[in-house]
């Protein structure tokens, strides 16, 4: 290092000091705002779609070089940590530790609540229904596995509400105390993640016993106690049980993605980019769907996604399936309103489950 660039690395230095010592000035602003504003509202500040809103607009207003994502999980813990001075919320999601559902459950809230683990969907909502938790987060859809049927059955027949959404991309790794592949001889995973990564096995590890354990997490844990046993888990599991990654990434489709779902007493405001999620039945005859559907054409209303479950939840109903559907616009918007209220009168069932800020990717 030459003496020019010395002095111009300790005016560089210098120069981050004073910008750290800037923005833990304005952190310590912002914070004292959101204790006034706990003040105002007597300590319940969380609000889903203000939320949305604000990470939006950060990351519109992002001039780079930081990546949109960076700034996001930047200004979401930025947000944890004010509401946590007021509010600390309580979070139950489907676990054990180490699992998928938590880190989707940190990406939506941040760090700051306390998080509780849950080892059933039933106990999450039976957790928030109480009031033991404010708020709960579970699986409901995977893009190659398809819906989570329990969380989908539970929405029918629970009080709760879906007040936020979370899609998380899901990256399987091949974990195991052991060094490399050729010295492990039994691998413990998830039944949906062995159908994940069932052709990269098939490839590397064709002889290798799969055992099916209840979570990922749980895969995890045992391979921790087995010198020869693997597991297929994410990073917070490797880290939790301090297990070297052989492979990672073995996921088959490299866009498998798990969608979650963040549910409570309540659902959330309109925050400008929103979804609604309701759930109604049709009769088994000729034209049955279309007759379903012809109110969300004719009011504007995009769909984007349908899922048919058997009715089991509806006691004496004479409906063999019930229809979940999730559109585009909140159920408080005049089209939406509208598309509801004609939809309403068709079916022998509807149950809206909420509306949602729409998940960033």
């Amino acid at each position: 290092m030459t003496l020019d660039e010395a002095e111009e690395l300790g005016k560089l230095r210098d120069g981050i000091d004073r910008i750290d010592s800037d923005v833990l000035r304005l952190l310590s602003e912002r914070a004292q705002l959101a204790h006034r504003i706990g003040e105002i509202k007597h300590g319940n500040i969380y609000r889903p779609e203000r939320e949305a809103q604000v990470l939006r607009r950060i990351a519109d207003a992002n001039p780079g070089p930081l990546t949109e994502g960076s700034v996001r999980t930047i200004f979401r813990e930025i947000m944890s940590a004010c509401l946590a001075l007021e509010q600390p919320l309580k979070i139950a999601y489907f676990g054990p530790a180490g699992t998928f559902t938590e880190s989707a459950a940190k990406k939506h809230f941040g760090s700051a609540p306390a998080f509780t683990p849950f080892l059933t969907i039933d106990d999450v909502f039976r957790a928030v229904e109480s009031g033991n938790a404010d708020y709960g987060v579970v699986p409901v859809e995977n893009s190659t596995e398809g819906a989570v049927g329990r969380t989908l059955d539970l929405l029918l027949t629970s009080p709760l509400m879906i007040c936020g959404e979370v899609l998380l991309r899901v990256h399987q790794n091949l974990l195991s105390k052991a060094e490399d592949t050729s010295k492990v001889a039994k691998l413990y995973s998830h039944a949906q993640s062995l159908a994940q990564c069932h052709e990269w096995l098939n490839r590397n590890l064709p002889n290798v016993p799969r055992v099916p354990v209840a979570s990922n997490a749980e895969a995890a844990r045992l391979a921790s106690t087995e010198p020869d046993a693997c597991a297929i888990a994410g990073e917070a599991a490797a880290r939790l049980y301090e297990l070297n990654v052989l492979a990672a990434n073995i996921e088959d489709d490299p866009n498998n993605t798990t969608r979650f779902l963040v549910v409570a007493t309540h659902d959330a405001g309109p925050s400008g980019l929103d979804k609604t999620s309701f759930a109604c039945s049709a009769q088994n005859k000729p034209g049955a769907l279309h007759y379903l559907l012809a109110p969300l054409a004719e009011h504007g209303v995009s769909m984007c996604k349908f899922e048919s479950r058997p009715a089991r939840g509806l006691t004496g109903s004479q409906w063999e399936y019930v229809f979940f559907i999730d559109i585009e616009g909140h159920r408080e918007s005049v089209a939406v309103v509208a598309a509801l209220d004609d939809l309403r009168r068709r079916v022998g069932f509807l149950k809206e489950l909420g509306s949602y800020p729409r998940a960033s990717t």
